[in-house]
């Protein structure tokens, strides 16, 4: 069961990070706060670097660059949805990513969950779909001031979705590529390709970076705080018996975080729904990890 520890530290750790963010990307820009967020957390992996470069199969170099380019993408959208939209909303569209990566662990990785998984599934599913109907209740009620504050332009509805479909492709990735290099290894070239990908990115776009962008503290902290959290994923990735749908489901400890940092630290409103939504997506949790 240590995977599992492993994987719900990686989801109280995310939800952290998202707040992180948020104070971030309030000093600078998205790309800027992305390329140099991806460049210090790359640091953080040179230490490993000789575990890392010794002993990885030839293809390895090609197939983690694919993933890599799937989170360039992922991050992009993502950020960008996180710097327009309401953390304690963004920390639960989030959530979309479970249809997604349950998909993958079925099909692609021939899982097979219990009924204790398919139950939590289901509750989890629930907690998303009261959040998201709740806009259209406040619409229809005869005070709808906090709907209008709250409305989301599809756009980043869209870009929310389109990172869990990618992040969902990265997670069934970790999951096969770590049947044959260790978590030293896929972390390291991961993040040295992030970094050639950002890096290129601004070159093209000629991009430049501002000065400040290296004073903002936020910055430094999420580089650490992602560092961590990635790398008990791949350790629990590296567990034979783990599995991408129940590990899917802890991920999502990280609405919980995303909701009551948005009352606490944000001020949001309509926290109490939110918090409904989010004891349920808790009660899934528990749920799917009965009989683990």
């Amino acid at each position: 069961m240590l995977w599992a520890g492993l994987v719900l530290f990686y989801g109280i750790v995310k939800g952290f990070r998202d707040v992180v963010k948020k104070k971030a990307l309030t000093k600078n820009s998205v790309m800027e706060v992305l390329f140099v967020y991806t460049f210090l957390a790359f640091l953080f992996c040179i230490p490993e670097a000789p575990k890392a470069i010794v002993g990885l199969p030839v293809k390895y170099y090609f197939l983690i660059a694919i993933k890599s380019f799937v989170i360039f993408i992922a991050w992009i959208c993502s950020f960008k949805a996180l710097d327009n939209i309401p953390i304690s909303i963004y920390g639960v569209l989030d959530l979309s990513r479970i249809l997604f990566s349950t998909a993958f662990g079925i099909f692609v990785l021939k899982e097979k969950g219990t009924i204790y998984s398919t139950i939590g599934l289901f509750l989890v599913l629930f907690g998303l779909i009261f959040l998201r109907t709740y806009p259209e209740i406040k619409k229809r009620s005869k005070n709808s001031d906090s709907y209008k504050a709250e409305k989301i332009p599809p756009m980043y509805v869209w870009m929310v979705l389109v990172s869990c479909i990618f992040n969902a492709i990265s997670g069934c990735l970790d999951k096969i590529y770590m049947r044959d290099i260790n978590s030293s290894q896929l972390q390291f070239w991961y993040m040295l390709y992030l970094v050639v990908f950002y890096g290129l990115y601004f070159v093209v776009r000629r991009i430049k970076i501002s000065s400040s962008v290296w004073k903002n503290v936020w910055i430094w902290i999420l580089s650490f705080l992602f560092f961590i959290a990635d790398r008990a994923l791949f350790i629990a990735n590296s567990y034979t018996e783990s599995k991408v749908i129940i590990m899917t489901l802890l991920k999502q400890s990280a609405c919980i975080i995303s909701i009551m940092c948005g009352k606490f630290i944000f001020k949001e409103k309509n926290i109490g729904y939110k918090i409904f939504c989010a004891m349920i997506v808790l009660a899934g949790l528990v749920v799917s990890m009965i009989g683990q």
